[in-house]
């Protein structure tokens, strides 16, 4: 597989990765709220700090917060 600059990318594909950049985007900054408003005994799985860094992993560590790191 060769890799491609983004001048090479077709206008659609260029508008799907800029769709994937600001959900990836708004995904963290959704558990990273959530997190620090959820109180400490509600968090589970992980202690509170270190699900910080596992919600900075692309699209896996805020969707695992948001499913599995909180009591509901």
């Amino acid at each position: 597989m060769t890799s491609r600059s983004l001048s090479q990318l077709s206008p659609q594909q260029r508008g799907l990765l800029g769709l994937a950049g600001v959900a990836q985007v708004g995904l963290c900054i959704t558990a990273l709220i959530t997190l620090a408003r959820t109180p400490k005994s509600a968090v589970r799985g992980l202690p509170r700090w270190a699900w910080v860094p596992v919600c900075f992993i692309n699209f896996v560590g805020p969707i695992a917060f948001l499913t599995l790191g909180r009591k509901h």
